[in-house]
């Protein structure tokens, strides 16, 4: 949930495959803001991401990769199946499992269940879309009247590396999926980009305008970097 700046922009072109690690693809991302190598391995498609800095060598960056073969073989490894949502699904949302039945019309909510006509993927990406808008618009809405300031847009993806972003222009961005965590959850990420309106930095003074808008913001950031969080990147909805 890092702020983007406008010298902060990353670049992204796909790599050969690792020698030892053959079928899987190395993306190499380029930042300014990266100070060293690292690498990533996504829990929601498998794809592993190795950030650089700017001026950095590829071929350093690519040697990098291969010093690490054995760790992203064991960490591929034990990367969760991917849960496919179908009928019979037990699907977290707004914190609660509720589980997909047929429906001949349109999604409903009723109780614990979730009715759905199939193709009931799509379908329920679709709605956790709308809904993840209009929590993450009132959350917002809310933070930034709390501090006087406001964003000029809300846009929703699925990420893989962020749960959200701001940039200097004041457009806010967040992953939809956020609406299956607990709704304090979703509100410390809104609250966390909101007070990048502020001050677009990690400094001591960022932190504690997110305490004021969130008191007990280390609680929700430790859940949602934890395997809870993780986890629901795992869901496939195709």
């Amino acid at each position: 949930m890092n702020a983007r700046l406008a010298f902060a922009t990353t670049m992204e072109d796909a790599m050969p495959v690792l020698p030892d690690l053959p079928g899987v693809d190395l993306v190499l991302r380029r930042s300014a803001r990266a100070r060293r190598f690292s690498l990533r391995v996504s829990r929601m498609d498998g794809r592993v991401t190795l950030s650089l800095p700017a001026r950095a060598r590829e071929a350093e960056a690519l040697d990098f990769a291969r010093s690490h073969t054995d760790w992203l073989r064991k960490v591929m490894t034990d990367l969760p199946a991917g849960r496919i949502v179908a009928h019979g699904t037990h699907l977290p949302v707004e914190g609660r499992l509720l589980t997909l039945v047929p429906a001949k019309a349109r999604i409903r909510v009723d109780g614990d269940t979730i009715a759905v006509p199939d193709p009931a993927g799509p379908r329920v990406a679709a709605f956790l879309r709308v809904l993840a808008r209009e929590r993450l618009a009132a959350a917002c809405d809310l933070h930034a009247a709390a501090i006087g300031r406001s964003y000029t847009r809300l846009t929703l993806r699925d990420t893989r590396s962020r749960w959200g972003s701001c940039t200097s222009d004041g457009a806010l961005m967040f992953s939809w999926r956020l609406v299956m965590a607990p709704p304090a959850i979703l509100d410390y990420v809104a609250a966390h980009e909101v007070a990048h309106l502020e001050e677009m930095n990690h400094s001591p003074a960022f932190w504690a305008i997110v305490a004021r808008l969130c008191p007990d913001y280390a609680v929700r950031r430790a859940w949602l970097r934890g395997p809870e969080g993780q986890d629901l990147l795992g869901w496939r909805f195709a």
